[in-house]
């Protein structure tokens, strides 16, 4: 697969195909037994990525605007100009009266909040989202993928999305990736072509996106189905197995 500079790239597939490993090998956190990730690199003097996971992994003992500036003081970044950035993506995700906050202080959307300003005020080449909007209520939802969306527009971070919501998919992503079965590899790809910039309720609203939603669910059902099987062998051959020990057990 290839993401071309400045795309926003969904991912979707059934559970277990390897769409988290894919982010972490592409984020240097696992090594990869074969094969390569090769990314022509615009600035140097950048990180090549930041990651968003699905739970908020933020510092608990430092502020909201210590948190966001973290990247930026890992590199060296002076502590003024690290606190600039940072004020001005805290303001940008409406955590502005919050700076000065902790972690146990806020709700969940507001930590994931924190967890997208960071990875944009670091300014990396590319931007790696593991399910970031998984665990939040569906309004809390709505509000994220729009404030996310708005903020992308301003800075066209080139984006690897995953989620399992095909409706998210199209709403965030420029082309999505359907992944198969376990193992996964690119069974099929979606052109996204709904102009930008996009509003959830509105997008949800044209025809067209009922159909699109159709056309990757009929993509995506038999590797879902496929997935679920997987699951059910593997659990009975686990309990073939318990039982087989214990019966050897009672033997002996």
């Amino acid at each position: 697969m290839t993401v071309p500079d400045g795309q926003f790239l969904c991912v979707v597939g059934p559970s277990g195909c390897g769409k988290t490993t894919m982010l972490r090998i592409m984020g240097g956190l696992e090594t990869p037994t074969t094969g390569e990730v090769a990314v022509s690199r615009r600035d140097k003097g950048k990180p090549i990525n930041s990651m968003i996971f699905q739970e908020h992994a933020i510092f608990p003992w430092m502020t909201v605007r210590d948190n966001v500036a973290y990247g930026l003081r890992m590199r060296g970044i002076f502590r003024s100009e690290a606190r600039d950035s940072a004020d001005e993506y805290v303001r940008k995700v409406g955590l502005g009266k919050f700076a000065s906050a902790f972690p146990h202080q806020l709700s969940g959307g507001m930590k994931q909040r924190v967890s997208i300003a960071r990875a944009f005020a670091n300014d990396p080449e590319i931007l790696l989202m593991d399910e970031p909007f998984a665990s939040l209520d569906e309004q809390t939802k709505i509000l994220l993928q729009e404030e996310l969306l708005r903020i992308w527009e301003e800075t066209r971070k080139t984006v690897v999305y995953v989620t399992h919501s095909i409706d998210e998919a199209i709403v965030m992503g420029d082309r999505i990736l359907v992944f198969t079965a376990h193992p996964g590899h690119v069974k099929a790809e979606v052109k996204v072509d709904f102009p930008r910039p996009r509003g959830v309720y509105e997008l949800k609203a044209d025809p067209r996106f009922g159909e699109m939603a159709f056309h990757v669910w009929g993509l995506l059902r038999d590797e879902v189905m496929k997935a679920k099987e997987q699951e059910r062998l593997a659990e009975t051959e686990k309990t073939e197995d318990k039982e087989g020990g214990h019966g050897a057990r009672q033997g002996f």
